[in-house]
């Protein structure tokens, strides 16, 4: 009986530990937001090696930088594996360094996530997600709720939103392209002469498309306010439109 008891207490534990680990998630995606803001991984980058607390706060140049606030940061990130630690057995500073999860955040990179990361932990963005019952209460949209306009409307008259959002997009379709690039080698060659990607955003994707297969010609079909911040990329034509309109022609 007693060994009965004792294994449901400890799984009554488990369930506990369980909710806190929810409770306390989103102080994970902060601190890596914090991380990318910081722009703690191109600080060590630039060095090419180790390099310790001291010399990270150096990089962000901040003259009211709070050394000890930094520190527990830097602890946190090593807690989460985004960076590797090495304590000297001299006593001398801790040194921290790279690993293949912090390379990703690196900013100018072709395939950094550190844009989505700023996109998704935006606070216009989280503040969806104290909506989500509203939502199931009401039906809707949960970022209409939030700030009174959909997404797109909201993004057209707000630049620092909306660069931060096709940003965060951008990144998302550069990669998810290179990897539909990867297994569908042989099906863009077929008939496919031109090519339009509706709701391109800022033409990420269907630019490497074009990259990969010159003779196809791209069209990227998003909204005004879209296209007209997106960049020039070589055999892409930005459209701007309503897709719930008309769309432009193509193979």
């Amino acid at each position: 009986m007693e060994k009965e008891e004792q294994i449901i207490a400890d799984a009554r534990l488990r369930g506990q530990a369980h909710i806190w680990r929810y409770i306390y998630s989103s102080v994970e995606s902060m601190v890596l937001n914090c991380a990318v803001e910081l722009r703690i991984t191109d600080i060590i980058h630039s060095h090419g090696c180790p390099i310790t607390l001291s010399q990270i706060a150096i990089g962000i140049a901040s003259p009211s930088l709070e050394i000890s606030s930094l520190n527990r940061i830097m602890r946190f990130l090593v807690h989460m594996k985004l960076f590797d630690s090495n304590s000297q057995l001299d006593g001398a500073e801790t040194v921290y360094s790279l690993n293949h999860s912090s390379q990703w955040l690196l900013h100018d990179t072709e395939l950094s996530l550190a844009p989505l990361v700023l996109m998704r932990n935006h606070p216009l963005l989280f503040a969806l997600l104290h909506s989500l019952s509203r939502c199931v209460k009401e039906g809707g949209s949960a970022f209409h709720k939030a700030h009174g306009h959909d997404l797109w409307h909201f993004a057209s008259v707000n630049p620092e939103f909306n660069k931060v959002f096709n940003n965060g997009m951008e990144c998302t379709a550069r990669i998810t392209s290179k990897a539909m690039l990867s297994e569908y080698k042989d099906g863009f060659i077929r008939n496919i002469g031109s090519l339009v990607d509706v709701g391109g955003g800022t033409g990420a994707a269907v630019a490497e498309i074009v990259k990969a297969y010159p003779h196809i010609k791209g069209i990227n079909f998003d909204l005004g306010h879209v296209v007209a911040t997106a960049p020039m990329h070589p055999g892409v034509t930005h459209v701007q439109g309503d897709m719930f309109k008309a769309i432009p022609n193509a193979d």
